[in-house]
């Protein structure tokens, strides 16, 4: 049996116009609270002290920014009770929460800038919600359970069909058939005190862009309303401060809106204040399906020892095992790159550029492409060895923004030629490169954060940003069979932790370039990235804690304090 606890905090954040994270919309503002946001969490305790907390945030990601911040209060707050490795810090993806929360550039462009004061309330929710937890904890068990959802339950759908359907590894599905191009499981941690269900961590997959665009209140989606409705259930079957948790699972292709034939008239049927009631109802089927699998009480009994592994890689320079990179002996990742897909976004949950811009932005790049590597001798060999470097890890990607090289079609931000009262966005990126906001600083993070817990004979799987179906369930089946040895039964992954960089397809899926490709921005070989670095991640916890070697020194670069204070609290437009 262990010792565990729960707590749940609102996040004290007064809308005051800054531009939501999620849709990268510049006129998707928060004006309001549709429903109020929370931070969840857990600590669980062993029999040898060994602790651990999970932490779930109804926010649109997680940044380095608030994990850093984090660790310092619980330091203070716990001192050497504390393990860094140990904290996992999650959110539900709701594109109808705060933006302005990371200290990199480019998904602050749209707030404008960075805003110190939705970090610090954020920061004071998980702190308040984590010792809350802490303080209550008690004898408590933990169990496992499984199952899926019915196929006639219309909680998911696959967004980006042709590349799913590219992977060797799973079975073809019609257009009609999208419901069943996802992994509909859902796995569940229970929580019991004297045999009664007390709180609950669910993980299962789907994007919370159930409310669009248009509207303009904080709101958190349907993961939120699915842990407000098994929350409510609970306290009236008489469970006071009842916790529950749904976190994400492998969302990265997977929307909460129908897709197939008729899909965007079928969208803009729901609109306004339909679109919080269908959020509503998406997560009570989630909360529904959670209760139900509880309720029948078939689940296996956790027990055995906590431990935690955590490690930062830079993933711009990764060499992927040839096993995961179908044999593959050369197979590297590169610095950051933005797909023209990216920024044409998806045709249902989030559309971008017009498509006769994204056809011409894509034959730009081809031009661009063939002119830097046809023509080495007009380049430096610094650059020539860049663009072989890029071109080679990027394949089939039409580049549209260099993004560690700060240029859009090969210019630089702030000479791109594209007029700023054309596209706001592109208004205030050349308006903070020109004032010197950004040379030195990263646009997206790159040295980014891996982490295994593991609670008995149960491993996650922590990763940042977004995993396709099958790249989260190739990465979750690679762990697990590494961690075989040491007794583990059950492996599960859970996606935007710790940190977000964008979007991991497979190398299959990223050949089609849709949008979740577009944002893969290390390259058709991320993935393979991703299981190689995990699978020594693995191995080390097959090593007593004494004699593991992983690095844990690493970190993210800090933005220059001077160029984070010139797009800081920036005016809200």
């Amino acid at each position: 049996m262990y010792q565990a606890g729960w707590g749940k905090q609102e996040i004290g954040i007064v809308p005051k116009g800054y531009a939501m994270q999620g849709y990268g919309m510049w006129q998707h503002r928060a004006r309001g609270v549709q429903s109020p946001l929370f931070a969840r969490a857990l600590f669980l305790q062993d029999e040898k002290n060994n602790a651990l907390i999970f932490c779930c945030l109804d926010l649109g990601y997680v940044t380095h920014a608030m994990r850093t911040d984090v660790c310092a209060a619980l330091r203070e707050h716990l001192g050497e009770a504390f393990n860094e490795a140990a904290l996992v810090l999650t959110c539900t993806h709701t594109h109808s929460g705060p933006g302005g929360c990371t200290h990199d550039v480019m998904y602050n462009i749209v707030t404008p800038g960075f805003v110190p004061e939705h970090v610090q309330k954020i920061v004071e929710a998980v702190v308040a919600a984590v010792l809350q937890a802490r303080l209550a904890a008690a004898p408590t068990d933990i169990a496992l359970a499984q199952g899926k959802f019915s196929d006639d339950v219309p909680v998911a759908w696959n967004r980006s069909l042709q590349a799913y359907n590219r992977n060797p590894d799973v079975t073809p599905r019609r257009v009609t058939e999208t419901h069943l191009a996802i992994d509909r499981g859902m796995t569940l941690l229970s929580l019991r005190r004297h045999g009664e269900l007390q709180s609950l961590l669910s993980l299962f997959g789907v994007h919370a862009t159930c409310v669009g665009s248009s509207l303009l209140k904080h709101d958190g989606d349907n993961k939120g309303y699915a842990a407000s409705h098994a929350e409510n259930a609970l306290q009236k079957a008489g469970v006071a401060g009842a916790v529950a948790i749904f976190a994400q699972a492998t969302a990265g292709d997977v929307s909460p809106h129908y897709h197939g034939p008729g899909e965007i008239t079928r969208r803009k049927k729901i609109k306004g204040d339909a679109e919080y009631a269908y959020a509503e109802q998406n997560g009570r089927h989630q909360s529904e399906r959670a209760l139900s699998l509880l309720a029948a009480h078939n689940e296996e009994i956790i027990g055995g020892d906590i431990d935690a592994v955590f490690s930062y890689a830079d993933f711009t320079r990764i060499k992927a095992g040839p096993v995961f990179a179908n044999g593959n002996t050369e197979a590297w990742t590169s610095e950051p790159c933005h797909g023209v897909a990216f920024f044409a976004g998806t045709p249902v949950d989030g559309p971008g550029m017009p498509l006769p811009l994204a056809a011409l932005s894509r034959k730009i790049a081809d031009v661009l492409k063939n002119r830097r590597l046809n023509n080495p001798g007009n380049y430096s060999a610094e650059d020539q060895a860049y663009y072989q470097r890029i071109y080679a890890a990027q394949g089939e990607k039409a580049i549209l923004m260099e993004t560690d090289r700060k240029s859009i079609m090969g210019q630089p931000l702030d000479s791109f030629l594209l007029p700023g009262f054309a596209d706001p966005l592109v208004g205030e990126m050349k308006r903070q490169a020109r004032r010197g906001a950004i040379g030195n600083s990263a646009m997206v993070p790159t040295v980014l954060p891996l982490q295994i817990v593991t609670i008995g004979q149960v491993a996650i799987v922590c990763c940042p940003g977004e995993f396709t179906t099958t790249a989260g369930e190739r990465v979750r089946q690679v762990v697990a069979e590494r961690l075989q040895g040491r007794g583990i039964r059950h492996v599960l992954i859970c996606t935007y932790c710790n940190d977000y960089m964008g979007y991991v397809t497979t190398n299959e899926e990223y050949q089609e370039q849709a949008y979740e490709g577009g944002h893969t921005i290390f390259g058709q070989w991320t993935l393979a990235a991703f299981q190689t670095r995990f699978v020594q991640l693995a191995g080390e916890m097959l090593k007593p804690e004494g004699e593991r070697q992983h690095d844990r020194v690493t970190r993210p670069v800090p933005a220059p304090a001077g160029e984070l204070a010139l797009r800081s609290n920036l005016a809200v437009p």
